[in-house]
């Protein structure tokens, strides 16, 4: 405390104050300033106004992206703010070989997302799992296009999310439940309440915090998906390019030698007002849950 000064927790902080603003604040900053010029990869641009976002409203790819994400996070969320509550209240219970269960679980958050991806590909595909089984079973005798058709493709990596994430979110509700009285609920058994009615009455109000917080992290998961429509769209982006997301579309401007990196900086920028608008309202929910 002898060498205490009033910088000296400027000092203490000042490591990881420059590696965010040499690797989040300044790239966002140049991302903005170059959504307003028409640079590209190897070589030199202008400041070009508004020009670039002028294409955004004429693209129809960027119309088909944002439909995706809407489509995806309108089935994304509900089932993963849902679906790892039960399986948590599945799991929370001293039962045997419950920890086996448990890692059961959670395994699909710690496979590769690519590796996982593929797999899912080759289940997939025309020739795949599921259309064998649905052949030998004669309940069809043509493929379904799992992977060619623009809303099957679209369904099938929604599965895949929804499929990966349920491990992780249900960590996280673990550790609300363990949040929760047991009191609460024993009172609730003791005036007659059963199961169901405890269920809403004690535990969703119990969790509805952490309910909100899962919907902002899935709906912001669901705007910015990549890798699985990269993958089982057969890392072109999609089926005609109808199947893009606007990561996809990111990608696809400023790769190449001759990359728009103008246009793909326009596309970052909608793509972090797109992605702030449902944490917006989310976060305006948990105030009113709050009050």
């Amino acid at each position: 405390m002898r060498y205490h000064r009033w910088y000296t927790p400027w000092l203490l902080v000042l490591p990881a104050v420059a590696w965010l603003a040499a690797f989040s604040l300044w790239p966002a900053v140049n991302t903005a300033f170059l959504s307003f010029t028409n640079v590209r990869t190897l070589t030199g641009g202008r400041f070009v106004g508004l020009r670039n976002y002028a294409d955004i409203l004429h693209d129809p790819q960027v119309l088909d992206a944002l439909l995706n994400s809407v489509i995806y996070m309108i089935v994304c969320v509900p089932l993963l703010t849902v679906l790892p509550l039960l399986m948590a209240l599945l799991v929370e219970r001293a039962l045997p070989f419950i920890a086996f269960f448990r890692t059961l679980f959670y395994f699909p958050v710690v496979a590769s997302a690519v590796v996982v991806a593929v797999i899912w590909q080759w289940l997939l595909d025309d020739r795949g799992l599921a259309n064998g089984t649905i052949k030998a079973l004669h309940l069809s005798h043509e493929a379904i296009p799992f992977l060619t058709g623009r809303w099957l493709l679209l369904f099938s990596a929604i599965s895949l999310t929804v499929w990966k994430g349920l491990g992780y979110y249900m960590i996280i509700y673990l550790s609300a439940l363990g949040n929760v009285g047991r009191d609460l609920h024993e009172a609730a058994a003791v005036d007659g309440a059963g199961s169901v009615r405890r269920f809403f009455a004690v535990t969703i109000p119990g969790v509805s915090r952490t309910m909100i917080l899962v919907a902002v992290l899935v709906s912001v998961s669901a705007i910015r998906v990549f890798t699985e429509l990269y993958i089982l769209g057969g890392s072109g982006g999609g089926v005609g390019g109808q199947d893009v997301s606007l990561v996809l579309l990111i990608q696809n401007a400023a790769g190449g030698s001759s990359g728009r990196l103008g246009y793909a900086s326009a596309l970052s920028v909608l793509l972090f007002f797109v992605t702030v608008v449902p944490m917006l309202l989310l976060a305006r929910l948990n105030r009113r849950a709050e009050v």
